[in-house]
């Protein structure tokens, strides 16, 4: 992440290099130009022939080149990557290409319209999302929700958000989370989509930074990285957690109740290492692979196990990534979230306030919570972090409407694969430097 600013620096040195060379030629082309009138004529027209079957159009009507070149944001002067000054296209051999995300994003009753909130705080037209309400919420709330997806007209253009329809039974520190999230993730697998990072969410989470901001860090990064908080030190954990086995009703059950023990206990494994952490993770392509298609036995194995575990969410993942050869040198130990706990940490971590403002920015995490409904802050995230207008998406690169008069600026869709990455892109990279 440091070689940011060399690299741009380079870009720009090239470009200086390649003026004067340019310059150069054209001392010497202007004395034998009688030579070479005739071939820039016939080159002009061959180019212009080129030109017209070399374009195409693209999704959103709008017409763009062949991917010769793309647009790149370099700064006037000063060394940072992340102020805009002017456009140039670049080949396209010399930068990274975006990556993409696809989103969980689960809610239970009562949530629907904080989802759909963390949804249009999070979207752009190169990402996947799913949603999910789990079964304690009404039908009528995920009618609604359901509704509002199939009626966007953004979101019928894209055809990037898919809600599970048919509501599973989530138990609250229970499997069937784990389930719902692997659930998701092989939803996300078989539609086939291009997209490199699995990013789990709440509707009590919200972001910190643009996509904008996100892609551009991101794409800077190996594809392989995997971002999750973990720790083999379980502590407490191995007597509170691992050893009692508790029954999850969510499993066999129609009608939503909470977790039981079981008076028989058990000893901490020895066929693998248990690891803990958070529940909030960024995996990788390859291992949501791994662990949906199972080539090797460890991810089904460990998956029985946490069945009977108590809070599986902070161990499912982070077991198998760290017991997988292939996979346990991929990790960062991170969750990207900003999250207020007391210390010790209790069961649930303190509600943000407009008080954790600041202690949020200088975080440089691209995520937080938790959140209560429609808090003020989450509009102070929107006017300051996000430049999010009430109802809107939040404006990326994509988007070329007008600001004016309250207007939403997606309204009007240009190239998706522009990014303008922002203050927050700076934050993100300081935290993962």
């Amino acid at each position: 992440m440091k070689k940011l600013r060399s690299y741009y620096s380079n870009v720009r040195h090239h470009q200086n290099h390649h003026h004067h060379h340019h310059h150069h030629s054209n001392i010497v082309s202007s004395e034998r130009k009688w030579i070479f009138f005739p071939l820039l004529i016939g080159s002009i027209f061959a180019l212009f022939l080129l030109f017209l079957t070399t374009t195409l159009t693209s999704p959103t009507g709008g017409v763009r080149f062949l991917p010769f070149t793309r647009p790149v944001l370099l700064t006037g002067s000063g060394s940072s990557a992340f102020v805009e000054s002017k456009i140039k296209p670049q080949q396209i051999s010399s930068l990274p290409s975006p990556p993409r995300f696809a989103y969980l994003i689960s809610g239970s009753a009562g949530d629907g319209k904080s989802l759909r909130r963390t949804l249009l705080a999070l979207y752009h037209p190169n990402n996947r999302y799913v949603v999910h309400l789990d079964r304690e919420s009404s039908r009528e709330e995920r009618e609604e929700l359901h509704g509002y997806i199939k009626n966007s007209s953004l979101f019928r253009r894209f055809m990037n958000v898919h809600m599970i329809e048919k509501a599973n039974l989530v138990t609250y520190r229970g499997p069937t989370m784990v389930a719902n999230t692997l659930h998701a993730a092989a939803i996300l697998l078989r539609e086939g989509a291009d997209w490199d990072w699995f990013i789990n969410l709440s509707s009590s989470d919200y972001p910190l930074v643009t996509q904008d901001d996100l892609l551009h860090i991101f794409s800077h990064l190996p594809r392989d990285l995997n971002f999750i908080d973990h720790t083999s030190n379980i502590g407490w954990k191995a007597s509170q957690r691992a050893k009692p086995v508790i029954i999850d009703p969510g499993l066999y059950l129609n009608k939503k109740s909470d977790v039981f023990w079981v008076t028989q206990r058990r000893s901490i494994p020895t066929a693998f290492k248990l690891f803990t952490g958070s529940a909030w993770m960024a995996l990788s392509r390859p291992f949501v692979d791994y662990c949906i298609w199972g080539w090797d036995n460890l991810p089904r194995t460990v998956l029985m196990y946490y069945s009977n575990f108590l809070s599986s969410p902070e161990g499912y993942f982070h077991t198998v990534l760290c017991n997988a050869e292939e996979f346990r040198n991929t990790t960062v130990n991170s969750d990207l979230h900003f999250i207020s706990w007391d210390n010790p940490p209790k069961q649930h971590p303190h509600h943000l306030t407009l008080t954790d403002m600041t202690k949020m920015v200088n975080s440089n995490a691209p995520f937080a919570r938790k959140f209560r409904r429609e808090d003020p802050v989450l509009d102070k995230i929107d006017d300051e972090l996000l430049n999010r207008g009430p109802g809107m998406i939040t404006p990326g690169g994509w988007c070329i409407g007008s600001h004016e008069n309250g207007s939403d600026p997606c309204a009007v869709i240009g190239d998706t694969d522009v990014i303008r990455p922002g203050p927050g892109a700076r934050r993100l990279e300081n935290l993962l430097s």
